[in-house]
């Protein structure tokens, strides 16, 4: 009954907040504080009882949930954060109070999605789950209902979209080949399979699935767009706690069906790398406070993929040492970049709150006078950071180590993890410079025109809102102590090796302060050298890099369409089709222009109505003179969505086509 009340409660308490609190934002409110906080004391007593639920003729074999020591901390982590952010949320909403019905009522119901997740005993139970918050996050995304909201939003929508429809043809694969797709019973089903391909085939695209979520590379273009648009207390738990959802899936694959398949960990330890190193540089080159961190949470889901795979390259090498830092690094950084994203977005949102604005040039200085906003983002700079007697400086010596490990153990491996090595290093000494840019821009430097009137006030929160970030950034020194961290990762992983860690022996030590030291020479050469011109901030990433923009968008929008139709061009021309087909084909494309046009003008009405968004222009303001300015106004604020949803459309179709393909091929080529 615990966890029934964990997953399902804030669906119910959703719908009453909706009709409740609708009109009345005090009481609305009060439901919103009652619910998250008895969200967390649900999962304190799941803590403590543990349990298991099962409920049968839903999806076939029905929904399972099991709480074990990851899932229990995990849920405990998610209620926190979701607490946490609501209390934030009082005085960073106080000014915007007709839209927040919804979105409340949205929260509560990623809130129960996220548990849903978390506690999940199957793949099937996780899908559902994730394909739920999966929509219901997405209108955090869009909440200000600003143009690059609007794109950002269905981006993160497409990305998910595509990701759901490749996840269950994972699934599908698995299912088929497995037998289940319970995670108790899920390694003895592979390990006795005769078809191993399918299993590989089907735990690559789960991988793929997950990773939407995760924002791991090449399906990370949603992340940096969605953090910076979106409301900061949804910015924290998209960060913190969304992202680790993708993590958990992938996770839970990769121990109970890929554990120790040497093709799958070293796919997962590259696309780790190549997410990790990238998320740093574009982190490093962002004028953007909130895009910064954006990318960084990129970057430290890569540390973290680096993690899984060489969980899986360990396991199969046998190396039972390497495993237990691997795998226990692996958790903590989970939840220790969880708690620092709490604190460093939350942190963000005062910026928000007081300035309205984002960029380092407009918010330099700002910070001089606020004493505990400046301890509470330092503390979670360092955390993040690596340096140590704070808490990511355990987890990510935990990664290190694993990797070194890998190096001695993994046969054949051994120049290519060194390499890896280096690029982990160098990839955590950029999380440094890039933090230390966001630190110095803030609460260092000062800002020539605005000074004066940024230290008028000291004060930029109210006292629930600053013992909240403040509160919540001491967990980056509590959970800094390796007799706290330890016995945290033995309970996560089942594992008490772990407990023999030791963190501060010179050779831990010496890979963090190279990490340190890469950071400081970076921060100087590269951002006050580089960045730093006219006295102004200047992103040196090329916008042609975007990778939505360069190739994603022309691909699905320009390259395929004009492929097929001169595909079906050439078939016409040379008589490979009989007259009846083209005819055929014809009509599926006007039926598919239709269709297209008639779903935008559903989603038109749907933000017409049930979303409710405000008028361009509001009625007393319009005149014969400007309504031509009032038609250009709703033109362009329609255009994103004419396009993004038929890029949607695309994207779903192309989703299809893989699963019947895969489909086929099982049912008939095989």
């Amino acid at each position: 009954m615990i966890i029934a009340g964990i997953v399902f409660l804030p669906f119910v308490l959703a719908v009453g907040l909706y009709f409740l609190g609708k009109g009345n934002p005090k009481r609305r409110d009060m439901i919103m504080l009652f619910s998250t906080a008895a969200e967390a004391a649900l999962c304190l007593w799941l803590f403590s009882a543990g349990g298991s639920l099962s409920i049968p003729g839903i999806l076939g074999d029905g929904l399972h949930f099991k709480a074990t020591g990851f899932r229990e901390v995990y849920a405990v982590v998610t209620a926190f954060m979701w607490l946490m952010t609501t209390l934030f949320s009082r005085e960073y909403f106080l000014h915007e109070q007709e839209e927040l019905d919804h979105y409340y009522a949205f929260v509560l119901m990623t809130l129960g999605a996220t548990e849903g997740v978390m506690l999940s005993a199957d793949l099937m139970t996780s899908f559902t789950f994730f394909e739920i918050l999966s929509f219901t996050s997405f209108t955090w995304v869009i909440h200000e209902q600003t143009r690059d909201a609007v794109k950002a939003g269905y981006t993160y929508l497409f990305i998910a979209v595509i990701g759901g429809l490749v996840l269950f043809m994972g699934l599908v694969l698995l299912k088929h080949a497995a037998g289940t797709l319970s995670y108790d019973s899920l390694k003895a089903a592979v390990e006795a399979s005769e078809n191993k391909g399918s299993v590989l085939a089907g735990a690559l695209c789960v991988l793929f699935g997950f990773g939407c979520k995760a924002g791991m590379f090449p399906v990370h273009v949603w992340l940096p767009k969605a953090h910076p648009v979106a409301p900061s207390p949804a910015s924290a738990l998209l960060s913190g706690i969304l992202t680790k959802v993708g993590i958990y899936g992938i996770l839970m694959t990769t121990l109970h069906a890929m554990a120790d398949n040497r093709a799958y960990g070293l796919a997962v330890l590259l696309l780790g790398t190549v997410t990790m190193a990238l998320g740093a540089v574009l982190a490093l080159f962002s004028v953007n406070l909130k895009r910064t961190l954006a990318c960084s949470s990129m970057s430290q889901i890569g540390f973290i993929l680096t993690g899984i795979g060489m969980t899986v390259l360990l396991t199969e090498a046998g190396e039972s040492e390497g495993i237990a830092l691997a795998f226990g690094g692996t958790v903590l950084h989970m939840v220790n970049h969880s708690l620092i994203k709490l604190t460093l977005f939350m942190a963000a949102g005062a910026v928000v709150m007081n300035l309205g604005v984002l960029t380092l040039d407009d918010i330099r200085g700002w910070g001089r006078k606020k004493l505990f906003l400046k301890i509470a983002f330092a503390l979670g700079a360092l955390g993040i950071s690596g340096v140590p007697m704070f808490n990511g400086y355990i987890s990510k010596t935990l990664l290190h180590e694993g990797i070194v490990e890998g190096i001695h153990a993994c046969a054949g491996l051994g120049i290519m993890l060194r390499l890896i090595e280096w690029i982990f290093l160098i990839s955590g000494g950029l999380t440094f410079a890039y933090m230390l840019k966001l630190f110095i821009c803030i609460f260092i430097e000062k800002n020539v025109s605005k000074q004066d009137a940024f230290d008028k006030d000291s004060s930029c929160m109210n006292i629930t809102s600053t013992l909240v970030v403040t509160g919540s950034s001491l967990l980056m020194v509590i959970l800094g102590q390796p007799g706290i961290m330890t016995r945290i990762a033995a309970l996560m992983t089942g594992d008490q090796e772990i407990l023999e860690f030791r963190a501060f022996t010179w050779t831990n030590l010496k890979g963090s302060m190279t990490s340190l030291i890469i950071g400081g020479l970076v921060y100087v050469y590269v951002v006050r050298r580089r960045m730093m011109q006219n006295d102004s901030y200047v992103n040196l990433w090329p916008e042609k890099l975007d990778l939505e923009d360069a190739v994603y968008r022309p691909v699905l929008t320009q390259w395929i369409p004009d492929f097929f139709g001169d595909l079906a061009a050439l078939f016409g021309e040379n008589r490979f089709l009989t007259p009846l087909a083209v005819k055929v084909m014809l009509a599926l494309t006007f039926i598919g222009r239709v269709l297209s046009s008639s779903l935008d003008w559903v989603i038109v009405i749907i933000r017409r109505t049930v979303m409710r968004e405000k008028p361009v222009v509001s009625r007393d303001r319009i005149t014969r003179r400007s309504l031509p300015v009032v038609y250009e106004e709703v033109r362009e604020a329609d255009a994103p969505l004419f396009r993004s949803f038929s890029f949607a459309l695309m994207m779903t179709c192309i989703g299809i086509l893989l699963i019947l393909g895969v489909l086929v091929y099982y049912n008939v080529i095989m």
